[in-house]
């Protein structure tokens, strides 16, 4: 159970604003999950590359992004936000340990933004599922949520 009350009133974001990187990562509260999602993450990042032809198919992407929700009920889930092997560490005890997220409540797919540099192996993903099986959907949704990571690298470059 979340321990925020306004995640544990169904609202998605982060008491504070975050960065992830270097980036500012605004977290207001929305009780609407694609809302949050669409102004928060993609839309901010939209704006702050400032490129007319990525601003013109994000918008394209946004205008419809419902639709990649439909039929499937999101519940608030605190995410790192930032998971990826540059983030994953030891203790000196030898304990896994992960730091420098980039934390808010949102859709727990949305930690599978950063697939593509995580590291993670097969037994991680088959773990993972067998907790929290995919849902329909799941590999559209997936690829709107690396796009979100992208673009975040290039406000980087």
């Amino acid at each position: 159970e979340p321990h925020a009350d306004e995640a544990k009133a169904g609202k998605f974001g982060f008491p504070v604003k975050n960065t992830i990187g270097g980036t500012p990562q605004p977290n207001e509260w929305s009780g609407d999950y694609v809302q949050f999602f669409r102004e928060n993450r993609l839309g901010y990042q939209l704006r702050l590359a400032r490129d007319g032809t990525l601003s013109s198919l994000g918008k394209q992407l946004m205008d419809n992004l419902d639709s990649y929700f439909e039929g499937i009920e999101v519940k608030p889930c605190i995410l790192h936000g930032d998971l990826w092997s540059g983030n994953i560490g030891g203790t000196s005890g030898g304990e896994p340990a992960i730091f420098d997220p980039a934390c808010y409540y949102g859709h727990n797919e949305a930690e599978f933004g950063m697939s593509w540099c995580a590291g993670f192996g097969r037994d991680f993903y088959d773990a993972y599922f067998s907790v929290i099986p995919k849902e329909k959907g799941f590999e559209e949704r997936k690829q709107i949520y690396l796009l979100y990571h992208y673009l975040v690298c290039v406000q980087k470059a």
